[in-house]
C-alpha cells in the first residue's frame, strides 16, 4: 500500500488556507507520529491521508490504494448507541463475516481490552478511556493495513494511556501501519519510528525519530521539542 505521497496539497475552508501547499512521502514502515503546535494542521493532514478531507488542489497518491484497508480513530471516541459487543461486531457485519467468526473476534477483543464483563452494557456508559479502547478495538477488528489516530490519548489519564499505547504497539508489531498525531512528546518518543513536524499548515520536517529527538534538523523543530512556543 505504501508509500503514500502528498504533492502540493492545499486545503481551504471558507477561503482560509488550513494546510499547504505541502508535500509529504510516508515510507512503508512506522509508526509515524505527527507533531506540531496547536493549529498547525495535524488533524487536517491525517484526514487528507485517510480520504475524509477534500483537498482544494494537489494530489494524494497511494501506491496501491484500498480504502477498505484504512481505519481512523478520533480524539473524542465515537461509539454507537449499542452494546459494547455490538459496537465490536458492527464492522464485521458490514462485510458479511460469518457469525462464528464474528463471535470469536468479538470475544478476543473484549478480553484484550478488559471489557468482557461489560459486553452487554450500553457503550455510552463506558468511561472515556474505556470508550477509546473500544473505538481502537473496533478499528483493529478488521485488521486494517493502516490505522490513523488523531491524538487518541489527549483527554485520558496515565493508566488509560498506557493501556492504549500497549494496544497500538501490539497492532504495529502485527503489521498494521500506524500514523498518529500527538501533543505528548513522551508518547512520541515511546512510539515513533519517524516524526512529521507540522508548522503553519505545512510539513516542516520529516525525520527518523531518534535523529529528530537527538539532532533536530531545524531550529523550529529544536525549539518545539524544548517546549518553546513556535509560531
Amino acid at each position: 500500500m505504501f508509500p503514500l505521497t502528498l504533492h502540493q496539497v492545499l486545503v481551504r475552508r471558507s477561503g482560509k488556507v488550513v494546510i499547504g501547499p505541502t508535500d509529504l512521502v510516508l515510507p512503508p514502515d512506522g509508526p509515524t507520529i505527527i507533531i506540531g503546535p496547536n493549529g498547525s494542521g495535524k488533524t487536517t493532514v491525517l484526514r487528507v491521508m485517510h480520504g475524509i478531507e477534500r483537498v482544494t488542489s494537489g494530489t494524494v497518491t497511494w501506491q496501491h490504494d484500498d480504502p477498505s484497508q484504512h481505519a481512523f480513530v478520533f480524539q473524542s471516541p465515537i461509539v454507537l448507541r449499542r452494546s459494547v459487543c455490538e459496537n465490536l461486531a458492527y464492522p464485521l457485519r458490514l462485510i458479511k463475516t460469518p457469525k462464528p467468526e464474528i463471535k470469536q473476534a468479538v470475544d478476543h477483543w473484549l478480553e484484550r481490552i478488559g471489557l468482557s464483563d461489560a459486553r452487554h452494557s450500553p457503550a455510552m456508559r463506558l468511561s472515556g478511556g474505556e470508550r477509546q479502547k473500544l473505538a481502537i478495538a473496533r478499528a483493529l477488528i478488521r485488521k486494517p493495513q493502516v490505522l490513523f489516530l488523531d491524538e487518541p490519548c489527549a483527554n485520558l489519564d496515565g493508566h488509560a494511556t498506557r493501556e492504549i499505547e500497549a494496544l497500538l504497539q501490539e497492532a504495529s508489531a502485527a503489521g498494521t501501519r500506524l500514523v498518529m498525531s500527538t501533543h505528548d512528546m513522551g508518547q512520541a518518543r515511546r512510539l515513533a519510528r519517524d516524526l512529521v513536524f507540522m508548522l503553519d499548515g505545512k510539513v516542516h520536517d520529516v525525520s527518523g525519530a531518534e535523529a529528530a529527538f537527538t539532532r533536530p534538523a531545524t531550529k523550529e523543530l529544536a525549539a518545539f521539542l524544548r517546549g518553546d512556543i513556535v509560531i
